[in-house]
């Protein structure tokens, strides 16, 4: 199986579809969580993806649209941002995010939005809390969201540490006989500094993992966002990838 990796979605339409039409032939698509949340087009975002066969888990914003986080644990502009969500929701769209798992295992391949520890909350950042998880839970492969950031980590079972691996966009990365963690990084809003969608293709075949960049029109999820009265802050970041 060929599968288009996403994640962070967070309803930036314009992203999404540019991703899906750079994207090489796949057969399906995982989905990492967080469709919705800080973008204008929740409901586009949510509908597109049920276009292709699909195995999709919840994030903490998909959570937070649906009341099942509290809002107050976001910061302020996440906060508006959801509130908006929460009333621009359709009703079919929020059955759909409200039937989403927090985890679910694919052969090898775990998938979860935070971490095999906290599927929801844990940002997954460093060797520390990588090599925590890595010894904790039985897993080969972990498939994650949440940071925003193009990631991979390696657990090297000789010295018992992990090790960040960092995105190489020529070369895809062979998993055969290891255990990883990946991260596509984020379709929506990347936090890397590079303002370009983010994504990933996992070839279970091959077993090889291609992480990807393209350009899309920033400026009009931009202009939706102003017409819709979503946080300056939020529209800002999108230009510069942070």
């Amino acid at each position: 199986m060929r599968y288009l990796v996403i994640s962070d979605v967070h309803g930036n339409f314009p992203a999404l579809q540019m991703v899906l039409q750079d994207a090489p032939a796949f057969d399906a698509v995982l989905c990492l969580g967080d469709l919705v949340g800080y973008g204008p087009n929740p409901n586009e975002c949510v509908e597109r993806v049920q276009e292709f066969p699909l195995t999709c888990i919840v994030g903490n914003h998909d959570w937070g649209t649906i009341g099942r986080a509290d809002l107050l644990i976001f910061n302020n502009d996440a906060r508006q941002a959801l509130y908006w969500t929460q009333h621009e929701l359709s009703s079919e769209n929020r059955a759909f995010i409200s039937d989403l798992p927090t985890t679910v295992r694919i052969d090898d391949f775990l998938l979860v939005h935070g971490s095999p520890r906290e599927p929801i909350w844990e940002y997954l950042v460093d060797v520390r809390s990588a090599r925590e998880n890595f010894l904790g839970y039985a897993f080969n492969i972990a498939l994650v969201g949440h940071t925003h950031l193009p990631l991979a980590l390696e657990w090297l079972e000789e010295t018992r540490q992990a090790r960040i691996l960092l995105p190489d966009g020529e070369t895809p990365l062979a998993l055969s006989g290891r255990r990883l963690i990946l991260n596509p990084g984020s379709v929506g809003q990347p936090r890397d500094g590079n303002p370009r969608a983010s994504y990933a293709i996992l070839d279970t075949e091959q077993m090889t993992w291609e992480f990807r960049r393209v350009a899309y029109a920033v400026e009009i999820t931009q202009e939706r966002m102003r017409a819709r009265g979503l946080p300056q802050r939020l529209i800002d970041r999108l230009q510069f990838g942070r």
